[in-house]
C-alpha cells in the first residue's frame, strides 16, 4: 500500500453507525492507520484548526485524507469542505465526499469547491462495505497522498 501506516484518516459523519461500518471496511481492506472520528462539522473544524479540545498538535495530527459526509446538522459538510479548501495549510488534504446524496447540485458544488472525489453511500451494508473497499483500493493503495510536515 502507498499510504504510510502513521498517516491519520479523518472521518466526518453525524452517523456513528456509518463511521463504524467505514472503519470496519477500512480494516478489512488492510489499513491499520489511525482513524479519527468527528461527529459534526464544528468538531471537524476544531480538529483541523487545532482549537479547543484539539489545541495540542501532538494529539491533533493532520489527516492525510478526509472522508466527509455532507448532510449533518449545524455546520454541514459543504461548509467544512469550503473551509478546508479555502485554507492554505489544509487545502492540500484530499477530501472524499462520502454521502447519501446523488443530487447533481451537490455533486457539482462539491467539485467546484475542490472535492477530490464524490462517492454516494450505498444503502445496503454489503454495498457500503464494497464501496469503502474500492475507495481504499484506489485512494490508499494507488494514490500517493501528501505527508504532513
Amino acid at each position: 500500500m502507498q499510504m504510510q501506516p502513521d498517516q491519520t484518516i479523518l472521518i466526518v459523519d453525524d452517523s456513528s453507525e456509518d463511521c463504524e461500518a467505514t472503519r470496519r471496511a477500512l480494516r478489512q481492506s488492510g489499513l491499520a492507520n489511525p482513524i479519527v472520528y468527528c461527529g459534526d462539522g464544528d468538531q471537524a473544524l476544531d480538529f483541523l484548526h487545532r482549537r479547543g479540545a484539539y489545541s495540542d498538535p501532538g494529539t491533533a495530527h493532520r489527516p492525510c485524507i478526509i472522508l466527509l459526509d455532507l448532510n449533518m446538522p449545524g455546520t454541514d459538510g459543504r461548509e467544512v469542505l469550503q473551509d478546508i479548501k479555502g485554507d492554505s495549510e489544509l487545502k492540500k488534504i484530499p477530501v472524499l465526499v462520502f454521502t447519501t446524496s446523488d443530487d447533481d447540485r451537490d455533486v457539482n458544488a462539491c467539485y467546484q469547491m475542490g472535492a477530490n472525489s464524490y462517492i454516494q453511500k450505498p444503502v445496503d451494508l454489503s454495498g457500503f462495505i464494497q464501496a469503502v473497499q474500492r475507495m481504499a483500493d484506489f485512494w490508499f493503495a494507488v494514490v500517493i497522498l501528501p505527508r504532513s510536515p
